[in-house]
């Protein structure tokens, strides 16, 4: 008998919870954000349940009306994983990039770092980046249009990996007789590009673990292009199943597309779950975290999604109409879900705040272990999904209730791991080491 298809798990941390409210709850750790032992708490948590992962998301810009509905953005993520490290053995650790700002080099190094520091649990998500104000804090005056932020990262990715082989570590001898470094085998890359020129070789050996794990997370068809080109491993929104199997056909024909032979990514979409013993007490702490959401600051955030003043819609009203994906000029990603919750929900403005509240619109599951589970299972073997990106609604609280209830569920019922048998990403994601290029010395 076949064994069956085995889930891939990813904690996404943020803040105390991806719930917009959660912070507000007497309970929550929002005291706690400034200091790293929090963080490593729940990586610790996570690492018990032998999650793959854990990610941080990024972002370059804070507002002021953002920072004062709830928690934004707090520590550098490579500085956090760097610690993270020192703290977990086998675990993952992953991070956004941005490619709209950071240099290859600077990022190759910053990565290449986390890699040695883990020994090969380290991972990069690249991002282009969304908003204008986040180029404000890096000498633009407004982000390149969406083809050259892609076209960017497609480079960026290039000079990235070019780095890595720069530099391999067999030439490092240590022969105290005689020299350090085999000379020759470090390679100036010599990149002149569209946006990047970069000379190299990286000042540092790669890890005997190889490259990081590539990561992306883009919705749009550039993002699903990049996606299919160069990512192992991807962030997905989907609101439903049917629109995580859209996702994962579309990825998948990209894929085959190429012709190269290479394998598909492994898709991962994001999962908000409230899990109780009962259904009715899982209901009750969604119930309990929506009552916390301020409306005025709900209908904010949608504006901004939306790209439209929202404060005055009627709150107990359907959604009014909103324009065609095609004629939105904002980020496609989560425009494309608010639509899709729209057409599957037919909710009042009310009721797609609450479905907007934890996770943005990405797949919510509320139930019993044995509900959730039965759940992901079908995702699972419809081939709509590899895997999860958890996105506990309050954290730690939510974390523990999906490590204490669902997991031995999946592990019941043959879909997940009883111990971990690697201590790398890669080992944990079942991916190979790519194969280095054979660099002609000079």
């Amino acid at each position: 008998m076949s064994q069956k298809k085995q889930v891939h798990l990813n904690l996404f941390i943020y803040g105390t919870g991806h719930h917009q409210a959660a912070w507000r709850a007497e309970e929550s750790a929002a005291e706690k954000l400034s200091e790293a032992q929090y963080y490593i708490n729940l990586a610790q948590i996570a690492e018990q349940g032998l999650l793959d992962a854990v990610f941080f998301a990024d972002g370059q810009a804070v507002s002021p009306e953002a920072a004062q509905a709830g928690p934004t953005w707090f520590f550098e993520p490579v500085t956090l994983l760097s610690a993270i490290s020192q703290c977990t053995r086998n675990i993952g650790l992953v991070c956004t990039i941005s490619a709209s700002f950071y240099s290859p080099f600077h990022a190759a190094r910053m990565l290449g770092s986390l890699q040695h520091l883990s020994q090969g649990r380290a991972g990069i998500n690249v991002a282009t980046s969304m908003w204008d104000t986040e180029a404000q804090n890096h000498s633009l005056t407004e982000l390149p249009a969406h083809a050259q932020r892609y076209a960017r990262a497609t480079e960026f990715i290039d000079v990235l990996r070019q780095l890595w082989e720069s530099y391999p570590h067999q030439a490092v001898q240590i022969d105290r007789a005689g020299d350090f470094t085999i000379a020759n085998q470090l390679q100036e890359i010599n990149h002149e590009g569209q946006h990047f020129s970069v000379r190299g070789p990286l000042n540092m050996p790669n890890s005997e673990h190889g490259e990081p794990v590539l990561f992306q997370a883009g919705s749009s068809p550039a993002g699903r292009e990049l996606a299919a080109t160069h990512a192992e491993a991807i962030y997905s929104v989907a609101a439903d199943q049917q629109m995580a199997a859209e996702f994962a056909q579309d990825i998948s024909e990209r894929t085959s597309a190429l012709g190269n032979q290479r394998s598909r990514a492994l898709i991962m979409p994001g999962l908000v779950t409230y899990v109780g013993r009962t259904l009715e007490e899982a209901k009750a702490k969604q119930r309990e975290l929506n009552e916390l959401l301020p409306v005025e600051d709900a209908l904010r955030q949608l504006g901004v999604f939306l790209q439209q003043d929202t404060s005055l819609w009627p709150l107990d009203e359907p959604v009014p109409a909103l324009p065609p994906l095609a004629e939105f000029t904002g980020p496609a990603g989560r425009y494309t879900t608010i639509l899709r919750l729209i057409e599957l929900h037919q909710p009042t403005v009310r009721e797609l705040l609450g479905l907007l509240a934890a996770g943005g619109g990405h797949c919510t599951m509320v139930g019993t272990p044995e509900m959730i589970v039965d759940e992901m299972e079908d995702w699972l073997d419809s081939g709509a999904a590899d895997g999860f990106n958890l996105m506990p609604p309050s954290l730690p609280g939510s974390l523990e209730d999906f490590i204490d209830l669902v997991i031995p569920e999946l592990q019941r019922r043959g879909r997940f791991r009883t111990r971990y048998e690697s201590t790398t990403l890669r080992g944990n994601l079942g991916l190979t080491v790519p194969q280095e290029t054979v660099l002609a010395p000079s």
